[in-house]
């Protein structure tokens, strides 16, 4: 595996900021579709694999790492921990939103039928997208850190033996 040049990693980077700007659009105005639950469920699905491909691009990212490459994957878990956890519970959270909005709306896709567990659900989606997305940029920009990339003394620190 090598490691990713500059041109490559702009390019990743630009795919991901995408993914998440598309994410939050869909957050945004996806009620607006609401009267097409077609359309709306064809964003849905859009919008969960987009969230898939963006963990799956930021693990490749992780993947060229120097430390990932001599096996130091600990390091790498410990550093970006929080964020790997966001991006599962984000995923699997959208997936029951989705799962439950277009059962309750796909009939009758006007109404504004909401449970008070349907109504907690859909506050704890979008805080947990605030976080998703704070954490998820911040991961995608600490991983070009140079070090990730080369041998140095703070990598020697985690190995020394008492």
């Amino acid at each position: 595996m090598s490691i990713l040049t500059l041109k490559q990693y702009s390019g990743v980077i630009l795919l991901q900021h995408i993914l998440l700007f598309f994410d939050i659009s869909v957050n945004s105005f996806a009620s607006f579709a609401r009267s097409h639950p077609v359309d709306l469920l064809v964003l849905y699905v859009i919008q969960d694999f987009c969230l898939i491909v963006a963990l799956t691009l930021l693990l490749v990212n992780f993947f060229s790492t120097y430390i990932f490459q001599v096996g130091l994957i600990q390091l790498l878990y410990i550093r970006f921990r929080i964020t790997l956890m966001l991006c599962v519970i984000y995923i699997i959270l959208s997936i029951m939103l989705h799962v439950w909005d277009m059962t309750i709306h796909w009939q009758h896709p006007l109404n504004q039928y909401w449970t008070k567990e349907f109504h907690g659900l859909f506050s704890l989606h979008k805080t947990v997208a605030v976080s998703y997305y704070y954490f998820y940029k911040r991961a995608s920009l600490r991983i070009a850190d140079p070090r990730f990339f080369e041998g140095s003394t703070w990598l020697e620190k985690p190995l020394n033996l008492p």
